[in-house]
């Protein structure tokens, strides 16, 4: 069984088991989690499509880490004019294990 969750404005396809990188969520780590936002669950006999979210189905994770991802460079110029900015961005990220999914 498979679902397929919308989180920190992204959507993932997940199974129970599977460890995904999402949006940083305020929670320390060992906690359970509950994601709400399901958008489709399949698997077994039919496959169900929210409209947008499915009514009382919901992910349950657990956090495995808090981390942040690789320094991403942004590095602006323009040509002639002595114009040059310089900057470095590391997105915060937090790893979840998935451990059920409720229809």
């Amino acid at each position: 069984m498979y679902a397929v969750l919308k989180t920190g404005g992204k959507q993932y396809k997940v199974a129970e088991g599977d460890e995904i990188k999402v949006e940083k969520i305020e929670a320390n780590v060992g906690d359970s989690i509950t994601l709400n936002e399901v958008l489709m669950v399949a698997g077994e006999g039919q496959p169900q499509v929210g409209t947008p979210f499915i009514d009382g189905a919901a992910v349950t994770a657990e956090v495995v880490d808090q981390g942040k991802a690789p320094k991403i460079i942004v590095f602006k110029k323009k040509r002639r004019k002595n114009y040059r900015r310089k900057n470095g961005h590391r997105q915060p990220l937090t790893k979840l294990r998935i451990t059920g999914i409720n229809k």
